[in-house]
């Protein structure tokens, strides 16, 4: 089947400290769909489209990431509360004061518990994607232990043994970045300069204030909106994955299956979408 179209309409938000850069596709309910890690409002590009037809599509860049610039400096140990906020303050943006559904992938599923906690009466249902949250891990000390060394590391030896130490921790293979051929364009040597700084604040800051957090499970147990954790089909095994099914466990719930490994929105896209919708509605 021909995938429809969306307009795109991309804009901007003044938030306390920050302007976020968004992008809104697609008419109905508003969905937000927040990214994880040094990932950015392209991330779901391959389903948001889809998405679409029956949601206002809302993708962002958290604060401090690509196109989304700081205006004041940023309270690391308030980190997972502050971007919460800022997907808070897009949403009633962007829902005009209707309740809005989320769809949140790693880092962005551990914000989405925040948001969660604070704001459930103004949403419908947050699928928690594999939120790599040591409070929900079988050993919680080891796993902060284990992200915080990745934040070191980066800090005082580089990105890449960083990036190496992260892979083996969440359990996917990785390597060095690929090499291009030629001489890199202009736009080109500006997206690899814009990766750079996503993961530089990702290894060198994120990941140490989103493992530091730890969820109120009670004010996610008795608030008003539903909560979904989520896991890959794909993914057993890995950090994430067990994140969602301690995420569950804790809640008393079963956690839903998804296509695709810990990024099955970008592996099996149409498939992601459809069990989305899915979990929605039910």
């Amino acid at each position: 089947m021909k995938q429809m179209t969306t307009t795109f309409k991309p804009a901007t938000l003044e938030v306390p400290g920050a302007e976020i850069y968004y992008e809104v596709r697609g008419s109905g309910p508003a969905l937000l769909l927040m990214p994880g890690g040094p990932a950015d409002a392209t991330t779901f590009r391959k389903m948001e489209n889809d998405l679409a037809r029956s949601y206002t599509v809302v993708t962002y860049d958290p604060r401090g990431l690509s196109n989304s610039k700081m205006t004041a400096p940023l309270d690391d140990a308030r980190m997972v509360e502050v971007f919460a906020d800022d997907a808070h303050r897009l949403l009633r943006k962007v829902a005009a004061g209707t309740k809005s559904c989320i769809y949140a992938s790693s880092g962005g599923a551990t914000i989405s518990l925040e948001l969660a906690a604070r704001h459930g009466d103004e949403l419908e249902t947050v699928i928690v994607h594999e939120p790599p949250t040591p409070s929900f891990m079988s050993d919680p000390a080891a796993t902060l232990a284990a992200m915080e060394d990745v934040t070191e590391t980066c800090n005082t030896v580089g990105q890449f043994p960083a990036m190496q130490k992260f892979m083996k921790l969440v359990g996917i293979e990785g390597g060095p970045p690929p090499q291009s051929q030629g001489e890199p364009t202009a736009e080109e040597r500006e997206a690899q300069a814009q990766m750079i700084r996503n993961m530089q604040f990702f290894f060198g800051r994120y990941i140490r204030n989103l493992a530091r957090y730890r969820p109120d499970i009670g004010a996610l147990k008795s608030c008003a909106c539903r909560i979904v954790p989520a896991v890959g089909e794909d993914s057993k095994g890995q950090l994430a994955h067990n994140g969602g099914l301690g995420l569950a466990a804790q809640l008393g719930v079963e956690p839903a299956v998804f296509p695709g490994g810990h990024g099955g929105f970008d592996e099996k896209p149409a498939d992601f979408a459809a069990r989305i919708r899915e979990v929605l509605a039910a």
